[in-house]
């Protein structure tokens, strides 16, 4: 029996290192892609002596050369948070642009099936909510955040011109916001802000009145949808997300209960571009995949203070709250 390939670009990022523990699990000989500017091989570090795991340190705005054959690509080479994105904008930009080309290009001479990344940020500051795929969003081409949401949106239209064009087998996952084990404390997000402060004995700091809303998706759940689209028979985008929404401010009141500590909520002035509203429809994942969450957010939450709890003095000490007070938090 011949063993299936895939490459998987950001492999050593959050939501990449666990699809490759996913791949590995299901048998598959996986090649892990990345040029570290924001992963971290320690992701990857269980993996390190498995025979069917190979690793390339590579930046995929590059021409992309795999020997042999090629079964599946999944491209989640980005960068993914605020404090990222804004502080590397051209090679965010890149990376979905230049990055979606050549992985398109290698999945074409390869006959390989390629499901490519892309995001909620594709809606802006959404006029629609729930967020279904239909809907076209509100996105600033030119503000702070323009770097992210218009490179996704036009990997989604490259991908599709492939896929129309060229007869590629492509897949689009719109990911909302996710979390769990590996993500970095210092990241820009608000689950590992708010935890990281908490773990310092900070005060937790939120970004306007706290009354937007956000929908948090625990890691392995969103694995699994992913896993499920790579394999369906769907070329056009779907949302892959938990749609159980919470503000900020009660999601900051959630963290301090679950860590158990006394401090309090702070807050500064909303950014530019800041989303008000950001919550999945998910009912074409339940009708063309039977998936949903299963995790509820009380048990991901355990399992994710669990995980940065474990984390040194000296990493946590790295993330400082500084890092937070310019940016965005998704």
């Amino acid at each position: 029996m011949v063993t299936e390939k895939v490459l998987i670009t950001g492999a050593a990022g959050f939501l990449g290192s666990h699809l490759c523990h996913r791949f590995i699990r299901e048998g598959f000989s996986v090649i892990g892609m990345d040029n570290l500017i924001t992963g971290d091989l320690k992701n990857l570090s269980s993996l390190s002596d498995n025979s069917n795991f190979s690793f390339i340190h590579h930046d995929v705005t590059r021409h992309i050369k795999i020997e042999g054959n090629l079964n599946y690509i999944l491209h989640f080479a980005s960068p993914a948070s605020p404090i990222d994105y804004l502080k590397i904008p051209i090679q965010t930009l890149k990376v979905s642009s230049l990055g979606t080309h050549n992985c398109l290009g290698l999945a074409k001479s390869k006959k390989a099936r390629i499901l490519v990344a892309s995001t909620s940020e594709v809606y802006g500051d959404p006029l629609v909510h729930p967020q279904v795929e239909n809907y076209w969003g509100n996105v600033n081409p030119i503000g702070p955040r323009g770097v992210y949401d218009e490179a996704k949106r036009f990997m989604e239209a490259l991908t599709m011109a492939y896929h129309t064009y060229h007869g590629l087998q492509t897949r689009i996952v719109r990911i909302f916001n996710t979390y769990g084990p590996r993500m970095r404390l210092n990241d820009g997000r608000v689950l590992p802000a708010f935890i990281g402060q908490a773990l310092r004995g900070e005060d937790l700091t939120i970004f306007g009145d706290g009354s937007q809303t956000r929908s948090f998706c625990f890691v392995d759940d969103l694995v699994e949808g992913i896993f499920r689209l790579l394999f369906c028979d769907y070329s056009l985008p779907v949302n892959i997300g938990n749609p159980n929404e919470i503000t900020i401010k009660e999601f900051g009141e959630e963290i301090i209960k679950l860590t158990g500590t006394k401090q309090k909520l702070v807050f500064r002035p909303l950014p530019v571009d800041d989303p008000k509203q950001r919550q999945p429809d998910i009912s074409l994942a339940k009708k063309i995949l039977g998936w949903e969450p299963k995790i509820s957010r009380e048990m991901g939450l355990k399992i994710t203070y669990d995980y940065f709890k474990s984390l040194s003095s000296e990493e946590l000490n790295k993330a400082e709250h500084k890092s937070f007070d310019s940016y965005v938090m998704r």
